[in-house]
């Protein structure tokens, strides 16, 4: 961790992608608070919420088949100019009185699209931005940063929207021009001569990542254990929040525990360098699941609000460390010319796994109210564990892997 802190090109991304994750979460918050004071419609709020998660889901794989195309330094620097630029329009339009729901929904799309572009186009850039040693702490501090970026965003976005209307847009035309400014000073080696080779049809490439991530059996088999996490976890996590309201605890008492599960999962992500050094990737996958296994029924006997947080700390301690063996694995074994579709492929199923859990938690809460509902999503956890303990790829995951292509350019960008 200390030699990649010394990395002057990482820590000039990781900084201005901190600020940015910040400013984008904070808008996240003030988009519902704009549209009920604009409307008084909690189905319109929720219109343009779901509006950034559909157009990232939508635009997910032609975006990662683009980022194989196009150089990577100019997506991201595209993406964070283009953001200023809609949320100072928003900003704008807030001032003079001018906005409505259709503006605000256009600005969720721009926001949605930008980060189905930027992520794969970041993730891709790793391997070349950092030698393979320090992929895996790079990985961890990305979830570390994107986890500080949503606490601190949140927290702020309300705070600001007090303050007017239009300040937490504000607050994310500077953030996004402060990130532009910093990927300006970062120098990400050129792709090699394969990885720029004229583009195919788009579809075909799109067909071609999809081809590549089914085909690897262990690509494969530890994208389903994401997906599997997303989903049940997310639907869990509503199921609490449920749970929790239904016993009378505090809303404040609520938020604790919600800020805790950040807690936890910053935490984790500062140790998985250190665990992923240490234990097997089967290990410590394998480990997240049965210590969900083990963890998420106890929720049915804590009626303390500070202690179901400390629950989710615990929860989400453990799964940064095997995102990272998984991250580091897909990254450094699948060639550079694939590896936007890579990101495009993980992005659109992590989303679909996202948006779909809480849907299946609340499905849980109507057919089984109160604490049936934590049992049925555990015992969904505790199946996937069986599934994945006992799966003879996930049980040969190499310790440690030769990247198929790492080779970085001297030249950049």
């Amino acid at each position: 961790m200390s030699r990649l802190g010394k990395n002057r090109d990482y820590r000039l991304l990781w900084t201005g992608q901190v600020v940015s994750e910040a400013g984008f979460s904070t808008a996240m918050i003030a988009f519902p608070l704009v549209v009920l004071a604009i409307t008084g419609s909690a189905a319109q709020s929720g219109l343009v919420v779901g509006a950034v998660a559909i157009a990232q889901l939508v635009t997910g794989l032609p975006a990662g088949a683009l980022v194989d195309r196009w150089p990577r330094k100019r997506i991201m620097l595209g993406c964070e100019a283009v953001q200023a630029i809609a949320a100072a329009g928003l900003v704008l339009a807030l001032w003079w009185g001018k906005a409505g729901v259709g503006l605000l929904v256009a600005v969720a799309v721009v926001m949605g699209v930008c980060r189905a572009l930027f992520e794969p186009a970041e993730e891709a850039s790793l391997p070349r931005l950092v030698p393979s040693e320090q992929v895996p702490a790079a990985v961890a501090l990305n979830a570390a940063r994107t986890s500080a970026g949503q606490l601190s965003g949140t927290a702020l976005g309300g705070f600001l929207f007090a303050l007017g209307r239009f300040v937490p847009f504000v607050f994310d035309v500077f953030t996004h021009l402060f990130a532009f400014v910093a990927l300006l000073f970062v120098r990400l080696p050129d792709r090699t001569t394969a990885a720029a080779r004229p583009p195919a049809h788009l579809g075909r490439e799109i067909v071609e990542g999809l081809r590549w991530v089914w085909g690897q059996p262990r690509l494969r088999v530890t994208t389903f254990c994401v997906v599997s996490l997303n989903l049940f976890f997310s639907a869990y996590y509503l199921v609490i929040i449920v749970l929790a309201n239904d016993r009378g605890m505090p809303s404040g008492e609520i938020g604790v525990m919600a800020a805790m599960l950040g807690a936890g999962g910053i935490l984790g992500a500062l140790a998985a360098p250190y665990l992923h050094r240490r234990i097997s990737p089967y290990l410590l996958i394998t480990g997240v699941f049965w210590a969900l296994t083990v963890l998420t029924p106890l929720a049915i006997f804590v009626h303390n609000g500070y202690l179901m947080g400390l629950l989710f700390a615990a929860i989400a301690f453990l799964p940064p460390a095997a995102n990272t063996a998984i991250g580091t694995y897909q990254l450094l074994n699948t060639p550079d010319e694939l590896r936007g579709r890579l990101g495009g492929v993980l992005g659109v199923t992590g989303g679909l796994a996202a948006a779909l859990g809480p849907a299946f938690g609340g499905w849980l809460v109507d057919a089984f109210p109160g604490p049936p509902a934590v049992l049925v999503c555990a015992g969904a956890i505790a199946v996937v564990t069986v599934v994945t303990a006992v799966n003879p790829t996930l049980r040969g995951f190499p310790a440690a892997s030769e990247p198929v292509e790492v080779t970085a350019a001297t030249k950049p960008e």
